[in-house]
């Protein structure tokens, strides 16, 4: 990549840790855990709409790639923590900031405290989820399907967020919102790698069945 799209890349990652930041913010903020992850699913339609840049977006496609694609997936992740991380500070600066510092820490208690093969787990589904949302309203967008692009990014969305599975991003915006830790950042490392493998399985499932 050349300097000019590595800035860009960076750019458009951090915009879309901001947008999953806020996506975070109301999850913890509403009450409803249900209407919490539905609304949640705002952030990844809010990131393929104006084409941002998602390293849970993006990952699975490695596969079908070139080597250099690579190193704009891990720009992207870089740009995503940083954007989820001045979410996070912005947000803590509110009267929300308490309430969310409180909230947050409890979720990453949760997380940080698992086995690290549940850790890796719950990181595969939610990439496989992630991969099925974005696959999805590429596929609904060039048949002009605009309901299916709809449905096919808030449906596992909302799946993942119920089942508690694992998400680097989203989970980058609860460790800063918390309080940085050590083992915060061996955790997100631990989920970015589930992700990755879970966000590829498909693709890697169609190169060797001959559909890709």
């Amino acid at each position: 990549m050349k300097i000019n799209e590595i800035r860009l890349t960076f750019l458009k990652a951090l915009t879309a840790g901001v947008i999953i930041g806020v996506g975070g913010i109301v999850y913890t903020v509403v009450e409803n855990k249900y209407l919490g992850a539905v609304l949640f699913s705002l952030g990844l339609f809010t990131i393929m709409q104006f084409e941002f840049a998602l390293y849970t977006g993006k990952v699975g496609y490695i596969p079908d790639k070139k080597r250099s694609y690579i190193i704009e997936v891990l720009v992207t992740l870089i740009g995503n923590i940083a954007g989820t991380a001045f979410t996070a500070f912005l947000i803590l600066q509110t009267r929300l900031g308490n309430d969310i510092a409180e909230k947050t820490t409890e979720i990453m208690n949760s997380k940080i405290n698992d086995t690290l093969i549940s850790k890796l787990i719950l990181g595969f589904f939610c990439g496989m989820l992630m991969y099925i949302a974005v696959e999805n309203n590429r596929l609904s967008r060039s048949k002009d399907f605009d309901l299916s692009a709809v449905f096919g990014t808030v449906f596992p969305v909302t799946v993942f967020i119920l089942c508690s599975f694992n998400h680097s991003i989203a989970d980058c915006f609860y460790m800063f919102a918390s309080g940085v830790s050590v083992s915060g950042i061996l955790y997100i490392l631990t989920v970015a790698l589930g992700n990755a493998v879970g966000g590829m399985f498909i693709t890697l499932i169609n190169k060797l069945s001959g559909k890709s």
